[in-house]
């Protein structure tokens, strides 16, 4: 497993803490990343067996992340199995690896990793002028300067708005339509200048950020891969497992906050004739925010929000 810093994980002890490790339990962390979190869960799986044998009490560890980069730093050890793919698929791996209904928790931090930003080769940040990709997985699907170059102006201002919760979404679409029949908008840096007369000076950076936010939820199809996602994890989890998700703003953290609730994503709460809900998962208190020290010590947690959820002992295992 990878030791050198390629992203801080956020509220690293309370996450880990809601997995509730013992050490012959199964546990998935659906978003590998740097591995901070992975790192912590197999720290304890192994801490737990036999040290001198290097054997666990039996628990293991498989980590998922789409992002090849993420994946190569990995190395496979006795309690750890590194996994390459998109964690929508969740299910599909736990039935190959043959704990699917067995997993004793599974946790996801849905941020995107510092890596990402940092490597302006990946075209997530706006800091410097670089080629605008920011595909998550590079070894297939559409850049986001695809979707600027073919999306229709209706496209871009729904996106705007529902994903970057952007006001004035369609003219920011506008403005990009327009510069683009006059040269590609293929960079950070072409994207920033074209959007920078629609938003608010004072608010620029903030704004600025809700664009890229926006496409590259889009790009990566996050919002349905976390819809997949939250679905799968109820199928692969045992009865009293647990589910922990981080999120980073607020679309996600509806989405999540609803399932946790109601067992479906549009938040309904759907009874019985007894006035019993059906929902395979139950929340375990409310979300949980970094304190000021981590805020200080990784100012990119700021916006992290942990929320835990067991599965129900009346689930079908089907």
């Amino acid at each position: 497993m990878s030791e050198d810093v390629y992203h801080i994980p956020a509220l690293l002890p309370q996450s880990i803490s809601a997995l509730n490790i013992h050490p012959g339990g199964i546990y998935v962390d659906a978003t590998f990343g740097g591995g901070g979190h992975s790192g912590a869960i197999a720290a304890i799986l192994q801490g737990e067996g036999n040290c001198d044998s290097g054997e666990s009490a039996g628990g293991h560890l498989y980590s998922i992340d789409r992002d090849s980069d993420a994946i190569d730093r990995a190395t496979a050890t006795p309690v750890f199995t590194p996994v390459h793919g998109d964690f929508r698929y969740l299910a599909n791996y736990m039935r190959f690896y043959g704990v699917y209904g067995k997993v004793d928790g599974i946790l996801a931090d849905l941020g995107v990793s510092s890596h990402h930003f940092d490597d302006a080769s990946r075209g997530f940040s706006f800091r410097t002028d670089a080629p605008l990709d920011m595909r998550m997985n590079r070894q297939g699907g559409t850049t986001a300067a695809d979707l600027l170059a073919s999306a229709d102006v209706s496209e871009l201002a729904g996106w705007l708005k529902t994903y970057g919760e952007l006001r004035n979404g369609a003219r920011i679409a506008a403005a990009i339509v327009k510069a683009r029949a006059a040269a590609p908008i293929d960079s950070t840096g072409r994207l920033a200048e074209t959007v920078r007369p629609l938003l608010n000076p004072a608010a620029f950076k903030k704004e600025l950020a809700q664009v890229f936010q926006a496409l590259r939820i889009v790009v990566n199809g996050e919002m349905e891969a976390l819809e997949a996602f939250l679905t799968a994890a109820v199928e692969v989890l045992r009865p009293g497992g647990r589910l922990a998700v981080i999120t980073y703003h607020s679309l996600e953290d509806r989405m999540v906050k609803n399932f946790m609730r109601s067992g479906r994503i549009d938040g309904k709460i759907e009874k019985d004739i007894f006035g019993r809900t059906g929902s395979p998962v139950r929340p375990l208190g409310k979300s949980t925010a970094p304190d000021a020290a981590e805020i200080e010590a990784n100012p990119r947690s700021r916006s992290a929000r942990l929320r835990v959820a067991k599965k129900t002992d009346t689930d079908s295992q089907s």
